[in-house]
């Protein structure tokens, strides 16, 4: 993984073309980038995300952010004791707790 800005870049192999190849994670846009080196791959990301950035401040538009880990969430008073209820019988805070029970359930939807 590649870090660079906020950004996350994530890097594959292409044995065919000889090859390395990536693209920015945990956005909406699209940024991709390549090189024939680990040197040249991680250029291209700088240059990409770059390049990215300066389109966006040119055309007056928000660049796309990485999700920032923090998600805010709203419930009922009922469904917070519950909540509360459930984390404490397993020795986890709300937040442990609900990004365990969150993330289980988002792959079993998402795989």
């Amino acid at each position: 993984m590649l870090k660079y800005k906020g950004y996350t870049g994530h890097i594959e192999v292409d044995l065919d073309s000889n090859l390395l190849h990536g693209r920015v994670l945990d956005i909406k846009d699209v940024i991709t980038f390549e090189g024939a080196t680990i040197d040249e791959v991680k250029q291209a990301f700088y240059d990409s995300v770059d390049d990215y950035l300066d389109f966006c401040a040119e055309t007056g538009d928000e660049p796309d952010k990485p999700f920032s880990g923090k998600l805010p969430f709203r419930t009922t008073p009922e469904n917070h004791r519950l909540i509360y209820l459930a984390a404490a019988k397993t020795g986890k805070s709300i937040n442990s707790w609900m990004d365990e029970i969150l993330t289980q359930k988002a792959k079993q939807i998402t795989v």
